[in-house]
C-alpha cells in the first residue's frame, strides 16, 4: 500500500523524517468503522518500509477525541456474527504485532478521548503523550465482553497488575495527569503544548542514532513478547463474549442511552 491508498488517515511530511498521522472521521470522534480498523492494520507496515520517514506521530482530527472506540453500527455487527468476529480478531492482532513490528519509533498524542481500537494505538505507541485534558477507557466491559484488543499484553506493564485490574474491570476513565501519574503514559502536558511536546521529542529521536533507537525498541518490546499467550488468550475470550447475550444487551444500552442490565447479572 501506499499513503494515498489510506481513506481514513492522513499524512503530513514533517522536517527530519518526521510522518504526522491523523485519524480523520472527526464528525464520529475518529471512531473506528471497519475501513479504519483495517488501515489501522496496514499503516505500520507502509511506515516501516518508508525511507524517508524515521519517526510516525499519530494523532485524531479536532479537538474531542483520538479516536472514540469503535463505531456502534460497526460494532452492533459483530455480535452473534463468527465471521465477523473472525476478522475483528485477526485485526485488533495484527493493530498489536504490527506497531510492535514497525522498526520506526511510534508517538502518540493523545488530544482527547481514547477509547477501544484507538486507546490500543494510542498505548501500543512507543511513547505516548496524552493532554491533561484527555480521558481514557478500555470500556469493553460496558459492552458485555472482556478487556481486549492491547489490554493484557500492556496495562500490567505499565500500570501494574492492581492498578490494571481495576481500570480494566470497571471501565473507569483516566485523565491525562493520573494517566501519567500511575505510569499508563509516558508525559502529560496541556492540549495547547501537545503537538509541539510531540514534534520536539519526535525531532529529538529523528536526529539520534537511528540504529540504536530501533534496537532499543526491539529489545524492551521484548517483555510484550513474552506476554503475546496471554494476550492472545485474552483476545479470544473478548471475541467469544461477542457471542453472548451480555453483549448484545451491552451495545443495546449504550445505542438507547441507557444503563445496561447484562443477562449475567439478573436473577
Amino acid at each position: 500500500m501506499n499513503y494515498s491508498d489510506f481513506q481514513f488517515l492522513t499524512f503530513s511530511a514533517k522536517p527530519n523524517g518526521v510522518l504526522l498521522i491523523t485519524i480523520n472521521r472527526p464528525t464520529v470522534m475518529n471512531a473506528t468503522n471497519a475501513r479504519l480498523h483495517w488501515e489501522l492494520t496496514k499503516i505500520w507496515g507502509v511506515v516501516h518500509d518508508d525511507a524517508q520517514t524515521r519517526v510516525a506521530i499519530i494523532t485524531g482530527a479536532g479537538d474531542q477525541a483520538f479516536s472514540a472506540g469503535g463505531d456502534l453500527e460497526w460494532v452492533a455487527q459483530m455480535a452473534g456474527n463468527p465471521k465477523i468476529i473472525s476478522n475483528a480478531m485477526n485485526e485488533a492482532s495484527d493493530i498489536v504485532y504490527n506497531m510492535m513490528a514497525c522498526e520506526k519509533p511510534i508517538i502518540s498524542a493523545i488530544n482527547g478521548l481514547a477509547v477501544g481500537a484507538g486507546l490500543a494505538v494510542a498505548f501500543m505507541a512507543d511513547i505516548s503523550i496524552m493532554a491533561e485534558e484527555a480521558k481514557i477507557t478500555d470500556g469493553h466491559v460496558k459492552i458485555g465482553v472482556s478487556a481486549g484488543d492491547h489490554a493484557a499484553i500492556l496495562w500490567p506493564l505499565l500500570c501494574g497488575m492492581a492498578r490494571a485490574k481495576y481500570y480494566l474491570m470497571t471501565a473507569d476513565f483516566v485523565n491525562g495527569r493520573e494517566a501519567e501519574r500511575i505510569g499508563l503514559v509516558s508525559l502529560c502536558v496541556p492540549r495547547a503544548e501537545l503537538m509541539d511536546k510531540a514534534l520536539a521529542v519526535a525531532n529529538k529521536l529523528a536526529c539520534g542514532s537511528q540504529q540504536a533507537i530501533r534496537f532499543t525498541k526491539r529489545s524492551l518490546n521484548g517483555w510484550m513478547n513474552l506476554a503475546r499467550p496471554i494476550f492472545e488468550s485474552s483476545l479470544a475470550m473478548e471475541m467469544l463474549c461477542f457471542l453472548g447475550e451480555d453483549a448484545a444487551e451491552g451495545i443495546a444500552a449504550i445505542r438507547e442511552k441507557r444503563p445496561a442490565k447484562f443477562p449475567s447479572s439478573q436473577g
